[in-house]
């Protein structure tokens, strides 16, 4: 299949969204690294086949592993865990809900929006 990636102005979002990749080709609950605007983003897709994206770099360990983190759920809230030194964060606001007895930080998180089989993310992170 052949992706365009070209962005676009999706309804629902803050500005401009590119293509990443197809939803089939996401495993749920299991995360994957993209490459947004330059950006390393992990995406995850959860089993009602939502799609949230926060950045790949644990701002705990300095490395680019995010997607390679333990996902489940604290109450009703999609979590990850760092596989580096196990901080739990948010998935959709991106904040750290258990910091390991470090400083609170938070991850940035992209806008996705899933439509005729394709996932398109924020081309900036929420809030900049």
């Amino acid at each position: 299949m052949s992706l365009d990636t070209a962005p676009l102005t999706t309804p629902g979002t803050t500005g401009e969204t590119v293509v990443v990749c197809s939803l089939a080709e996401l495993v749920p609950e299991r995360g994957v690294a993209a490459l947004v605007d330059g950006r390393q983003v992990a995406l995850f897709r959860m089993v009602d086949d939502t799609v949230l994206a926060v950045q790949q770099h644990d701002p705990y360990s300095g490395a680019n592993v995010m997607s390679r983190g333990l996902v489940g759920t604290r109450g009703d809230r999609w979590t990850v865990a760092s596989p580096m030194y196990k901080q739990v964060f948010d998935l959709a606001t991106g904040e750290c809900l258990e910091t390991q007895g470090k400083t609170p930080t938070r991850l940035l998180t992209w806008s996705v929006v899933c439509e005729d089989g394709l996932v398109r993310v924020g081309l900036q992170p929420r809030g900049r």
